[in-house]
């Protein structure tokens, strides 16, 4: 067997995948109450279509898009709207809400579910679908899908490279999805496909799912122009440019996107998203999540509703252990911390990881002993150790000088650091600083 592509640098993290690799993808039961923020995406949010009192069915539009960057959002039940109010967003914030209780006695069936025609559509036809269908990028960064399948005029995309590899540790979803879902995501491949007029398509898996390797590959028909690109286990193998890299081996310039090589990356759960839109009209109104990690009592891979809250699916899984001290929405490597279980599930909900107290014991930081491990680390080729001095001191012009805005916050120089020095920290507050400086002159 030829050696497994990947990129330079990065780091091994343990995998710990094993809790619910081998657990089969759970319908939760629907809770008596969902709560739908308007904020679900990067881009605008969503705009209100409903009032308290209004009846709604399950994969009804309930909010309209907020603008380009936006798509509608669907109610993910059959219920009552009681109420539109700020409620506890996962990102920390107070975020505007569709609160909505749940009809026990319906049946929950799709309010307009059919099948779409999709191979009689024209592009412009099937990108419209979805965004009807509310789809954005189910591997975390939550993006609006169809804005990424519409490439900008002048541009030309080659290749569709779909993202198998879910490298972050504990998280599992797309590995159930790639063995349970095949075919949804192969015909949401071939929507895809047929949008941007590629000539061929990758599935990137790591190696260590070789179960969905096999179970994606024999599905495969012979006739359609898709090949799966077995990949070396290795984080972050799943961020868009290091797949380009390892697939492809095309480098994305400095301040490029993935289209400037002539790729489109798409997610494997956004596809199967799409594939099931086309099949049987389901909008993205649920999702895939792995509960997981040594604090919560029974690690599970659950269908959920998106909107429901974080205390009934911990509930589900037999709650906390008793030395639980942390959860994260996402992986342990870029996840977001919780402070209330009463945030909801989103559509961009990959995971919940709940760690333990002998997890999170705070490390003493010492000086920089500039051994370079974070230059060994960084895929992108920066200096941790020189921005990360330039951050301590307040210098985040300068950091500018050394491409601080092509870091994408994947904590590998933090892992392998000594002297445990908050380096992907110090960083992501540099970030936003020098974001808000550029938006305050942009604005003058």
């Amino acid at each position: 067997m030829s050696e497994a592509k990947t990129f330079r640098h990065g780091i091994h993290p343990p995998e710990h995948k094993e809790l619910t690799a081998g657990r089969a993808i759970e319908r939760i039961k629907f809770p008596d109450r969902v709560v739908l923020p308007l904020s679900q995406h990067i881009g605008a949010p969503s705009r209100p279509l409903v009032k308290a009192g209004d009846k709604v069915f399950r994969g009804q539009v309930i909010a309209e898009p907020g603008g380009f960057v936006s798509v509608p959002l669907h109610s993910s039940v059959t219920g009552t709207v009681v109420a539109i109010r700020k409620h506890h967003h996962p990102n920390g914030s107070l975020a505007e809400c569709i609160v909505i209780d749940v009809d026990h006695t319906s049946a929950q069936t799709l309010y307009d579910g059919y099948a779409r025609d999709w191979e009689s559509m024209s592009s412009a036809q099937l990108l419209e679908e979805i965004r009807q269908g509310g789809f954005v990028g189910l591997g975390g960064a939550a993006f609006p899908t169809h804005v990424k399948l519409a490439v900008p005029e002048g541009k030309h995309a080659r290749w569709l490279l779909i993202n198998g590899c879910e490298c972050e540790p504990y998280l599992t979803s797309d590995h159930r999805i790639m063995l349970e879902w095949a075919d949804s995501i192969l015909l949401g491949i071939k929507v895809m496909a047929r949008i941007l007029g590629t000539e061929k398509s990758y599935i990137a898996v790591e190696n260590n799912k070789w179960d969905a390797i096999k179970a994606l590959r024999d599905r495969i028909p012979a006739d359609m122009p898709c090949e799966l690109v077995p990949l070396e286990t290795k984080y972050p193998q799943g961020a868009e440019k290091m797949l380009i890299t390892a697939v492809l081996k095309k480098e994305v310039p400095s301040g490029k996107l993935p289209i400037d090589v002539q790729v489109v990356v798409q997610n494997v759960g956004t596809a199967a998203g799409i594939g099931d839109w086309f099949a049987f009209g389901q909008p993205l109104i649920e999702r895939v999540v792995t509960v997981t990690g040594p604090g919560v009592v029974h690690p599970t891979t659950l269908l959920a509703p998106v909107g429901m809250s974080l205390a009934e699916v911990l509930t589900h899984c037999g709650g906390l252990t008793d030395d639980a001290r942390e959860i994260l929405f996402g992986g342990p490597m870029m996840g977001t911390p919780q402070q209330f279980l009463d945030v909801p599930i989103l559509k961009g909900t990959s995971g919940i990881v709940c760690l333990t107290e002998g997890q999170l014991q705070q490390r003493q930081e010492y000086p920089c002993i500039r051994c370079s491990a974070c230059l060994d680390a960084c895929p992108v080729y920066l200096n941790p150790s020189s921005l990360g001095a330039l951050a301590r001191a307040g210098k985040y012009d300068d950091m500018i000088g050394q491409h601080i805005m092509d870091c994408m916050e994947c904590g590998s120089c933090s892992y392998v650091c000594p002297s445990n020095i908050p380096l992907v920290q110090r960083f992501r507050v540099a970030k936003g600083l020098l974001r808000e400086k550029q938006a305050r002159e942009k604005a003058a």
